[in-house]
């Protein structure tokens, strides 16, 4: 028998809030992560693969996860595990100088990021069909103020109390956030088909999802090659403290936040969401390009701002488009396929970046990879008219949610 719940017990602050803490406990290190295991000895690359472990982990895992939530209807056992791994990566990597064990750390901070799947399905599940994209929107949102606080108190504490502190800082949030996830609400259709082999394989082939997959492969890659990974390091070079590179990472964030809100809710409607895909691209390539003709850390904060307007306009989007087409009993495989494709570029990119580093220079390592952002905004286009008459390709050319 279907479980019928009033909107007003979903308790859509608190799973709000729970994914604030979430995002706040997997990111108070990314300001400092990679600059502080190059201070123990790593070289670009092995801390570009120490970074890009996060993403590998959870292209493995995540289909899995999707599979086994659309399995067994316990989503909210997934946020809790999730919550619980981001917790016992900071508390590792805070007793641990070994860069071997900070690799297997961040193997964990990645199973915990794969549970991010059931975050966003059960988050949409409180909505309507139609309104999928200002769901993914509206979670986009509280995931960047996750990410943006978690990243701006991780600078602090790291330069006030050094390297180690932003690590505890997380551990202690995860833990309140794990806590907060006991009481989040369970939403699912139990009447709904359990998914088959045959179910997997029709997700897997579908031409939307691959779309807009490959497409977030390549958003990843300049994410996680820049913001997420070495922009920090190019700041050092400007004279950077742990605080301004905690301060440079938020301001790149912030703007994502909000653009989130804009580009999810309202510009997808206005403009259409293939026009607001595209216009993202093109601002986080052409400031990534920037970066490397920067000469001092003011003017390199301001253009990494204009590139978090540009990843805020494209990631809800493209969320929404992944699953706003599909069953209720296909989604969380669907997301989960969509968000395991898309960490080969939260992998390949900082790898990519480590090896420019050591093979080239980070400079040039910058432009390839923000000349890859401007490429993929027109490769877009021509990708997404490909699939329109399937699904959700329909709505990405009418530009309605």
């Amino acid at each position: 028998m279907r479980t019928e719940i009033q909107p007003a017990n979903y308790r859509l602050p608190l799973f709000c809030a729970v994914t604030l803490l979430f995002w706040f406990s997997m990111y108070t290190c990314v300001p400092i992560l990679t600059a502080y295991v190059e201070s123990m000895g790593a070289s670009n690359k092995m801390a570009g693969l120490i970074v890009g472990m996060y993403g590998l982990s959870q292209m493995v895992l995540r289909i899995p996860v999707g599979i086994l939530s659309d399995r067994i209807h316990k989503r909210k056992l997934f946020i809790v595990i999730g919550l619980l791994f981001s917790t016992l990566s900071g508390a590792g990597i805070l007793v641990t100088h070994d860069l071997n064990w900070i690799l297997f750390l961040r193997v964990a901070a990645g199973i915990a990021a794969s549970t991010w799947v059931d975050f966003t399905i059960l988050f949409a599940s409180y909505y309507a069909n139609h309104e999928t994209t200002r769901a993914m929107g509206t979670i986009a949102v509280y995931n960047s103020l996750g990410q943006m606080l978690g990243i701006l108190c991780g600078g602090w504490f790291a330069d006030q109390f050094g390297w180690e502190s932003a690590f505890l800082i997380g551990a202690v949030v995860g833990l309140i956030g794990m806590a907060g996830s006991f009481f989040i609400v369970e939403k699912f259709d139990d009447q709904a088909a359990p998914i088959t082999l045959q179910g997997i394989q029709e997700v897997a082939s579908d031409r939307t999802l691959l779309t807009v997959s490959f497409l977030s492969i390549l958003f990843q890659v300049l994410t996680f090659a820049t913001v997420f990974g070495f922009t920090p390091v190019f700041a050092q070079s400007l004279g950077a403290t742990k605080l301004d590179m905690g301060l440079l990472t938020f301001c790149s964030t912030l703007p994502t936040a909000l653009a989130s809100w804009i580009g999810g809710r309202h510009l997808a409607r206005k403009l259409g969401e293939r026009r607001v895909i595209m216009l993202g691209f093109i601002l986080s390539g052409l400031f990534t390009v920037c970066i490397p003709f920067t000469g001092s850390l003011w003017f390199l904060i301001a253009t990494q701002s204009l590139a978090g307007f540009g990843r805020g306009f494209t990631s809800p989007v493209l969320m929404s488009l992944s699953i706003k087409h599909m069953a209720p009993e296909k989604r969380a495989t669907a997301m989960g396929f969509y968000q395991a494709i898309y960490g080969l570029g939260m992998f390949a990119g900082p790898l990519f970046m480590g090896a420019a580093g050591d093979w080239l220079t980070l400079r040039e390592g910058f432009v390839i990879v923000g000349a890859l952002g401007c490429v993929t905004a027109v490769l877009g286009q021509v990708m997404l008219r490909r699939v329109v008459g399937s699904g959700t390709a329909s709505s990405v050319a009418s530009g309605r949610s």
